[in-house]
């Protein structure tokens, strides 16, 4: 059995390092910054988010997400975040740390335009030592210490809103092809550019409901691409509701409530569809955005993005 899981841990990181590497969520467009650092500064406050991701619920060692970003405007057309993305994959941890930039120019009377670069670094560790791996062979030198890698990274990526009923994303949070390990020659987990593209639009169906649909599609190089398709249901500008799904993935519905003006806090559930049914059924994921507001504005015009 430690042979088999062993068997499996290496071929999900085969797996990361040839096709999809970076986390993906469901909730999306509620941490637009850890993928576009355009986003940066887009809202008037100070904004904190959260987000934690058990995926694949039921296989041991599936990986575990959790995210913290944090932006705001910097004067009137400058933005700042920085956004922290820990990924577990069995005993295999990433962890991204990025610093956002971006910088915003108005386009018409309430559309803006916003162009945002990144810059950090990803740690990467493989729990030797940590009771998380039994190694088949005692004396190969590979294992025989603590394999920890420290690689820089760049992203970029453009940001076009009206905050009360669209936005268009185009981003790639990861430029460079850094190698986190390199066995005897072998490069292993090593990182590839990955190119995000989203979309977002609010039809006004009645004064307290309004539908929002969104679309992301994701791209890493020498893997197939895969999209998301969603509908929300924005009720009593309070409750929303929502469904999509993952191409060859999974079917989700989501959930959140805006608790006040400035705290939002959602749950969103995702039923497996591809062929780790066998394995697994589920997928869950719950965050929470916080914002402190840096407007002297009395009121401030509704945000739906």
């Amino acid at each position: 059995m430690k042979r088999l899981l062993l068997i499996l841990f290496i071929l999900l990181f085969a797996l990361q390092a040839n096709a999809q590497q970076d986390p993906q969520y469901t909730q999306y467009m509620y941490t637009m910054n850890t993928i576009n650092p355009a986003y940066a500064g887009s809202t008037e406050s100070l904004s904190i988010g959260a987000l934690f991701r058990s995926q694949w619920v039921g296989l041991d060692g599936g990986p575990e997400t959790f995210t913290f970003n944090v932006h705001a405007p910097v004067g009137e057309r400058v933005g700042l975040g920085l956004s922290v993305i820990a990924d577990q994959i069995g005993p295999v941890k990433e962890t991204n740390t990025y610093v956002d930039f971006s910088y915003t120019i108005p386009v018409g009377a309430v559309s803006q335009f916003a162009f945002g670069i990144k810059g950090g670094f990803t740690s990467h560790d493989i729990g030797i030592g940590e009771s998380q791996i039994t190694v088949m062979d005692s004396g190969d030198p590979f294992f025989s210490s603590a394999i920890n890698e420290t690689t820089p990274n760049i992203g970029a990526g453009i940001y076009f809103y009206n905050p009360q009923k669209y936005y268009v994303s185009v981003s790639i949070p990861n430029i460079l092809n850094g190698v986190h390990l390199d066995a005897n020659g072998t490069k292993i987990g090593s990182e590839r550019e990955h190119f995000f593209a989203a979309a977002g639009y609010v039809f006004d169906l009645s004064e307290n409901f309004k539908l929002k649909p969104h679309t992301l599609v994701k791209y890493a190089v020498d893997a197939p691409i895969s999209y998301d398709i969603n509908a929300n249901l924005f009720m009593y500008d309070m409750v929303e509701l929502g469904i999509g799904y993952r191409l060859d993935d999974s079917f989700s519905g989501m959930i959140n409530f805006k608790v006040f003006d400035n705290l939002r806090i959602g749950y969103a559930y995702d039923a497996i569809r591809s062929d780790l049914d066998i394995v697994t059924n589920s997928s869950h994921e719950v965050f929470i955005n916080f914002d402190i507001s840096l407007s002297s504005k009395i009121s401030r015009s509704p945000r739906y993005f």
